[in-house]
């Protein structure tokens, strides 16, 4: 019986497997980056110790460009290289190290289940995927392979954003790459590809080839070591679908993978025809009313009051200047006796709206807000006497500000 369409745009023939196979490790231990975690990998003889070296790149690596990176996760492991070493540390300590990161929660939830693993589990990080997964709060299905199959050997795939790219390129995937059964089809499709005697470098392999090769813009597709295998690549060069009958006959009707109809091959994209995504929701607009209260400090030198925000939700358990959300469309006077209402119930003493003095606006964007800071600056004589029940808040220099955990946003303002 014949296949069922979208079956027909998986890998099936065991030769072709192992050819791209080799093909793509032989590439990776050519080319492959330098870069410190997996320099860390290679030497550490302790799995232990390998996995959570290979688990703090992985979370620092959501969301975040490699050269980010590099510099937060050489210092991280300076201060804490081991486990035991996090589990000890405070929230504080770590959202200072990560302060400009982005995503703060992913170094809150790094530490909670460090302690977990030292509290609960003996010391001992889970071996495979399923239990990294089942027992770590934080790490997902993606996480969990890349720490299993590269620590500990287990040949397990993984998807992330440029395995996803290289696998709907592969094999013309066109479909809605961010739907959940899209999403199964492809980790299907790495698992069934991940070699067996080198599940870790392959999975690095393939994420690299997506990282430096098979970008989304301009692809270089004249060095790619497996596009003999690759269906866009094919297609590009000959102007039509793949030579395979049961893959041409894609696109008739019922396969879930094939392109939608109505956003067929666009011969000027080539390779770029694919993957294709979900448009994105824009960012929701937000403004808030920010001041920095400045004091003459002992020394003679200005300090800052910053306040904690909540220890849950956006930018959790960072410091921030004294802030208040507005309400959109508000005028600069609307916007100066509202904040000014704010900080005289915080401070418990007048505020005059007229004495805060206007500075600018900042804009910063978050993956799904698009805020806009409203600065104004209030020059206090002495100290001010602040509600205990309210949020924790202390004076600090400009130095002090700067190496606390802030938000780069709050180093904007």
């Amino acid at each position: 019986a014949p296949a069922p369409p979208a079956a027909r745009h998986l890998f099936s023939d065991p030769a072709e497997v192992e050819a791209l196979r080799r093909n793509l490790l032989a590439w990776y231990d050519r080319c492959k980056r330098d870069l410190p975690w997996r320099a860390l990998a290679e030497m550490e003889p302790d799995a232990d110790r390998r996995g959570y070296a290979v688990w703090v790149s992985e979370i620092m690596l959501q969301q975040t460009q490699v050269a980010t990176v590099i510099d937060y996760y050489n210092r991280w492991m300076q201060k804490w290289p081991t486990l035991q070493a996090l589990a000890q540390a405070s929230l504080e300590e770590v959202n200072e190290l990560w302060a400009g990161l982005g995503y703060y929660s992913r170094g809150k939830r790094l530490q909670e289940a460090a302690r977990k693993v030292v509290s609960e589990l003996a010391g001992q990080m889970p071996r495979t995927a399923e239990d990294l997964q089942k027992l770590l709060p934080g790490v997902g299905r993606y996480t969990a392979g890349a720490i299993a199959s590269i620590s500990y050997g287990q040949a397990t795939g993984v998807v992330d954003g440029n395995v996803i790219r290289v696998l709907c390129r592969l094999r013309c995937i066109g479909a809605d790459s961010s739907s959940p059964s899209v999403i199964d089809r492809l980790w299907d499709m790495a698992n069934v590809l991940v070699d067996r005697s080198r599940p870790g470098d392959f999975n690095q392999a393939l994420m690299e080839l997506g990282a430096t090769v098979c970008v989304p813009k301009a692809p270089l597709c004249g060095e790619c070591p497996v596009k003999q295998h690759c269906q866009a690549w094919r297609r590009k060069l000959f102007g039509k679908p793949p030579p395979v009958s049961d893959v041409e006959d894609c696109g008739v009707g019922d396969c879930s993978l094939c392109p939608p109809a109505t956003e067929p091959w666009d011969s000027s994209l080539g390779v770029t025809n694919f993957p294709r995504k979900a448009a994105k929701k824009p960012p929701r607009a937000m403004r808030t009313a920010t001041c920095v209260l400045e004091r003459r400090g002992c020394h003679g030198a200005p300090e800052y009051l910053i306040v904690q925000r909540p220890s849950s939700g956006l930018l959790a358990g960072l410091w921030e200047f004294p802030s208040l959300p507005l309400a959109q469309d508000l005028q600069e006077e609307k916007e100066r006796e509202e904040l000014a209402d704010h900080l005289q119930a915080w401070m418990g003493r007048p505020v005059a709206a007229k004495g805060l003095q206007f500075i600018g606006e900042v804009i910063h964007i978050f993956s799904h807000i698009h805020q806009t800071y409203v600065v104004f600056s209030l020059h206090l004589d002495g100290d001010v006497t602040l509600d205990p029940a309210l949020s924790p808040s202390r004076w600090v220099t400009e130095e002090e500000f700067h190496a606390s955990a802030v938000s780069t946003a709050m180093k904007k303002v």
